[in-house]
This record gives structure tokens, sequence and C-alpha cells, in this order.
């Protein structure tokens, strides 16, 4: 694993007195990984000994950090628990410093969430307009699909819609990874101008300009980009831009599969089904503008 310019933030989480049987406190070590810098040696889907109420938690940060504001009925239904566990955990964030709560009695990211770049992109429309999609993507392929935005040099993935295989690349909401090396990222970059490229890069020391740049022609001249295993052992992607009403780039639209899985020869069918899914998002953003 390679790991650069991490932060480590340590949270202890006091139980209630009711909980104390087993554990008492709970304290967890949350990685804070800063700008790019995650390589992972395996493919990493969620664990089986998970701790329910702790993964809640993390995922309402990731949440609010990535989305923006939320109510406490907004958090319920994106966690998919009761209001009053979703009370309970925003309360628990409030405390630590990852929630603030605002005047109109919504939350946002607290100051411990602060230093991630933010992305322009309207990330709860695009979650809510994708995911219908993303699912009959799904349907179609048997693969995992996802939506990411661009936050800097990062990209940020805001949905997922797993398929149903028993080897399968699980939920990736809430992760970042460095754009350059994830599919969707590269089509994404593929879309700005060299200007913008170079502004994002320039004075990114790990990476080689002109390198990227042929990757980007590439992807360009495809139409679409691939990741073979360079953010996770035994995991391909595949990529294609999401564009705005504007014909800006919005997002990026990723198929991700095992490797084992992976076979050059239906790309044409693979990638025949992301088009007419990235088509069918921007007509719906479209339709809200």
């Amino acid at each position: 694993m390679t790991i650069s310019r991490q932060r480590t933030v340590t949270i202890d989480a006091a139980l209630p007195a009711g909980g104390r049987s087993l554990l008492g406190v709970i304290r967890l070590r949350v990685a804070v990984l800063l700008h790019r810098g995650i390589v992972s040696s395996v493919m990493k889907n969620k664990p089986s000994y998970s701790v329910t109420s702790v993964d809640h938690a993390l995922h309402l940060a990731s949440l609010l950090q990535q989305e923006g504001p939320m109510r406490v009925t907004d958090a319920a239904e994106r966690l998919g628990v009761s209001p009053s566990t979703a009370h309970r955990l925003l309360a628990m964030l409030v405390y630590r410093d990852f929630a603030e709560q605002t005047p109109d009695r919504r939350y946002r990211a607290g100051k411990v969430l602060r230093p991630a770049e933010m992305s322009e992109a309207p990330v709860a429309l695009l979650r809510r307009v994708a995911l219908p999609h993303l699912q009959r993507l799904v349907d179609e392929t048997q693969e995992s699909a996802n939506v990411m935005v661009l936050a800097g040099t990062e990209v940020r993935f805001i949905a997922t819609v797993e398929c149903d295989q028993i080897l399968r690349v699980g939920d990736r909401v809430g992760r970042s990874l460095p754009a350059h090396m994830t599919s969707g990222g590269k089509a994404i970059l593929a879309a700005l101008s060299p200007d913008q490229v170079t502004a994002l890069y320039d004075s990114v020391d790990d990476i080689e300009l002109p390198r990227l740049r042929r990757e980007l022609t590439l992807v360009r001249k495809r139409g679409f980009a691939i990741n073979d295993q360079r953010t996770e052992t035994g995991l391909t992607a595949l990529g294609m831009l999401i564009r705005n009403p504007s014909g800006e780039p919005e997002a990026g639209l990723s198929l991700a599969m095992p490797t084992a899985r992976f076979d050059r020869e239906t790309l044409p069918t693979l990638v025949g089904a992301m088009s007419a899914t990235a088509t069918r998002i921007e007509n719906d953003l479209a339709a809200t503008a």
C-alpha cells in the first residue's frame, strides 16, 4: 500500500451507559487521506465483521463533507435508519467536531472535515438522477456501476449500484481516489482543456504531465477510459464522461468488475451500454435545468 500526506485523527466514541457491557469505549483511528495518495493492494469490500453503528457514523460524515448540509430526515433516508438513530449519530459527530448544526437546524461538515476540496458538481441532483440509470446498467451488464465527481486532483464516488454476483466490486460511495488513476476520473480529465489539466497537476511532483497528456489523448480518441488494476489489484474498470446541460464535464460513469471476469471481447457491448446510460443521465439532467 502506498500512502502519502496522511493525517490520522483519533476519535473516542464513548458508548452510553447501557452499552458498556462489552467494550466501554470504542477507539477508532480514522486515516483522513489528503489529496493523491491511495493505492490499495487488494479489492476492498465491506468486511463481514463490520460494526454497523460505526459504519453509519463514518458514512454520514462523508455525506456531510461531500454533499453539504442536510436535515435529520435526509440523513435517516440516506442511511436507511430511523430519524431518532440519525439524530444520535449526528449528535456524536457534532460532539467530536465532525459536524455542526446550522441556525436552520440542518447539519453540515465540521472543522475536522473541512480541509477536503469541494466539488463544483450538483452532487445531490446527480445522485438522484443517476441511480435509476445505474440500476439499469447493472441489470444489463451484471457488473457494479458508479458515478463520481472531480474534486481537485481526486474523484469522489457519489453513487454506486452493486451487481448480484458473488464475486463483485462493492459499494464505493464516500471514497476518494486519485483522478488520474481511475477510469471515471480519466474520462473527466480528458474533457478538460490542456490549460485546466496543467493548472491541476503542474505543481504535483509525482505526476508526469507529458505521460498524463498522452493517456488523456487516448481516452478522447477511444471515447472511454480503462483502469486496469491501477487503483486496486484484481479490479478493472471502464469509465465514460457525463456532461452537464451546457456541455461541460460534470461527472464520470464507471463500470467496475473483477479483473478475472474482464474480457476485451465484451468491450463493445459494455461500452455501448455505458454510452446509452451516460446519454440517459445527461438527458435527465437537462430536463431538470
